[in-house]
């Protein structure tokens, strides 16, 4: 996934609200979203080659998403990082699923990363790579991308003219997600959705071999949880109800 905007403590009755481009190679197989059986009851998308995800929430209100970091020099990550997220649903809160990223990063080698753990609680970013920083979130929208994060960006000597424009696009995405007067989180996820598809703003992406597979909006709350998948590029493809809950 390369575009994760999300907007916490926002909104008084919807803590979490979630939208979300997932860049991939295009020919890579993958399952919309099911409820997975895993350490928890999970709803998320599923990789069919890795088993793991890039995207969900479980039974706890726990959301865990990730997207590539772009770094002057690869690592050669041993396990995939979709595994790394389907272990973090494994927690009861978001500090939880951040300490089992952190002892992850112990034991195994990944690939860079950008990851974000949040409930109704707390949003925690760990931004992984040759070295680590986490950190945690204020109340607002965030915009997380593959150079960073909130205009925090470490742009790659290698990558310097797509990741300066990654940077832009990301910080026009968050200016445009600026909560408006008296919004409601129904109309911010439609705000959201419809920004992922817009090409104004860069973040579907249309490659060779290469782009925008899908997108998701999630909406967590006490009592509320919804998710809901366009399976294309958002460009293109409605968002669709996902009729599993946890």
């Amino acid at each position: 996934m390369c575009t994760l905007t999300f907007a916490w403590q926002v909104f008084e009755d919807a803590p979490l609200l979630v939208a979300a481009n997932r860049d991939e190679v295009l020919d890579r197989p993958s399952e919309p979203p099911a409820r997975r059986d895993w350490e928890t009851d999970v709803v998320a998308p599923r990789d069919s080659r890795a088993d793991g995800t890039w995207l969900g929430y479980n039974e706890h209100g726990v959301v865990v998403g990730i997207t590539n970091r772009w770094l002057d020099a690869d690592i050669e990550g041993e396990r995939s990082r979709g595994l790394l997220v389907r272990d973090a649903l494994g927690a009861e809160t978001a500090e939880e699923a951040v300490r089992t990223v952190e002892r992850e990063l112990v034991e195994q080698t990944y690939d860079g990363f950008n990851l974000i753990a949040a409930d109704t609680n707390a949003a925690v970013l760990v931004e992984s790579g040759h070295e680590r920083r986490v950190r945690a979130l204020s109340p607002g929208v965030h915009v997380v991308v593959n150079v960073g994060a909130d205009g925090g960006y470490a742009v790659p000597a290698r990558r310097q003219e797509a990741g300066e424009q990654q940077a832009r696009n990301a910080d026009a995405v968050r200016g445009a997600l600026k909560p408006e007067p008296g919004e409601r989180p129904a109309g911010w996820l439609d705000r959201a959705a419809a920004v992922l598809g817009d090409h104004e703003y860069g973040v579907c992406v249309h490659g060779d071999g290469f782009g925008t597979k899908s997108a998701s909006l999630l909406w967590l709350a006490d009592d509320k949880r919804r998710y809901e998948f366009a399976d294309g590029p958002p460009c293109e493809s409605d968002f669709e109800r996902v009729a599993a809950e946890v």
